[in-house]
């Protein structure tokens, strides 16, 4: 576990393998190199080519080995778009102030499964809520070392390393929690493969500030860079095995071990969080990108305490049993992907074995990171555009179909927006299955 782990100090910054940071600058480590798709899936699914989630091949379902060539290669900064030194989030739409806070939590009952060595599985998982405060200190998006790892296993040129941390958000640090006892629903994130928590902060943002409570897990050892309470950061172990489909099943198997503890910790009888008395421990649900996307199938199979899920994006794991999943769920993924029948046919193979409330929808334009921050932020720092769909649009799109979705399903207010296509949103398509057609 330790070779895996460093602790960050002013006088110690060293990276993974061990290199310097100042000065020359090192190779990135190759594991980084291998999984690092926080920019990489952005640049790699251009609107002009269709590509599978970041860790999925095209048209078998089956995860691919390595991410799609050229990757992972040195990018130059987009001269078309307009670079800013300071990155920002959009503002939630929602009524009221937004708080979030960090919570370092550990499961004693396993192993964690990408280091055995080590005897318990550690997470951190951001938390946001709402607030009556509307001041305070802003949370930052990650730290300097965080967005180091992640621009450099990039290759991204001329880009500062902290640009990623310099982003602006919304949410106040540690303000005070509101909402009645029992009163808030719970909404748990999983990022892509590789990806911090941190790549959902607009969306969850978003859902805080209409009155949900929304946790964001870092899955260690999956993300590029976690970073401990005691100044540990612990980088991508996973991204050096094989990838096959028993490690895609892996994956699933232990996010969703790792949604499970979270949701435990948050509503169990040992709760860790001030606010969690604020939660409603029977309206949980869960939302993830890429590999999160897939891991809610695989989390709600596993716990039925998650009453609704939504896949953005993400091939899928392993099959849903014969038996079905009758609890709602929502696809929502790019039109070049994940169109029924098209280069992604996990959807279609688990879409018959989805026996409650469903919907398939496709975004045109949209690119892999688009329902992430990534699409936004790659924007702003001018590595790249997207022709087909801005960021900004995006950004909107993800918030107002994942909030209808949980709106009618954790609060059963009727949602018109997920019944047919919207003026306001022409770009999103309604897909039927049966017909192999979406409009």
């Amino acid at each position: 576990m330790d070779h895996m782990l460093e602790r960050e100090s002013p006088s110690s910054r060293a990276v993974g393998n061990g290199a310097g940071v100042g000065g020359a600058t090192p190779s990135p480590p190759s594991r980084i190199r291998r999984g690092a798709t926080v920019v990489a899936a952005l640049i790699s699914c251009t609107a002009a080519v269709s590509c599978a989630s970041a860790y999925g091949s095209a048209g078998s379902g089956a995860p691919s080995r390595e991410p799609s060539p050229g990757s992972t290669a040195s990018v130059a900064a987009d001269p078309s778009s307009t670079r800013i030194s300071t990155p920002r989030l959009p503002e939630p739409t929602g009524p009221q102030p937004v708080g979030t806070t960090s919570l370092y939590v550990k499961d004693t009952s396993r192993v964690d499964p990408w280091v055995p060595g080590a005897k318990a599985r550690e997470l951190m998982v951001s938390l946001w809520y709402p607030t009556r405060s509307r001041s305070g200190k802003r949370a930052p998006y990650m730290t300097a070392k965080e967005s180091e790892l992640i621009l450099k296993g990039e290759e991204i040129p001329g880009v500062p390393y902290d640009a990623l941390s310099r982003t602006r958000t919304n949410a106040f640090v540690d303000a005070e929690p509101a909402g009645r006892e029992r009163g808030l629903p719970l909404v748990v994130l999983s990022p892509g493969f590789t990806e911090p928590r941190s790549s959902l902060t607009a969306l969850a943002e978003e859902l805080a500030s209409r009155g949900y409570v929304v946790a964001g897990i870092d899955h260690t050892y999956e993300s590029l860079a976690t970073t401990f309470p005691d100044g540990r950061v612990a980088t991508c172990v996973a991204c050096e095995a094989d990838k096959s489909q028993e490690f895609w099943n892996k994956v699933g198997r232990s996010r969703a071990a790792d949604v499970s503890f979270v949701i435990e910790e948050l509503t169990g009888a040992n709760r860790k969080w001030k606010g969690a008395s604020l939660i409603a421990p029977s309206r949980i649900a869960m939302a993830g990108q890429s590999a999160g996307g897939a891991s809610a199938i695989a989390a709600m199979l596993k716990d039925t305490r998650i009453r609704a899920g939504i896949d953005m994006d993400g091939t899928t794991f392993a099959p849903i049993p014969d038996t079905g999943l009758s609890r709602p769920f929502l696809f929502l993924g790019t039109q070049a992907m994940h169109s029924p029948a098209g280069k992604d046919t996990t959807w279609d193979r688990d879409w018959a074995h989805l026996t409650g409330w469903k919907r398939w929808l496709v975004v045109t334009g949209a690119e892999h990171a688009s329902f992430t921050d990534t699409a936004l932020l790659v924007e702003q720092l001018g590595i790249h555009r997207n022709p087909g769909l801005s960021g900004e649009r995006t950004v909107e799109i993800t918030r107002s179909y994942v909030r209808a979705f949980f709106d009618l399903h954790l609060r059963h207010k009727p949602q018109p927006l997920l019944d047919k296509p919207s003026k306001r949103y022409p770009e999103v398509e309604l897909c039927d299955a049966g017909r192999k057609t979406c409009a």
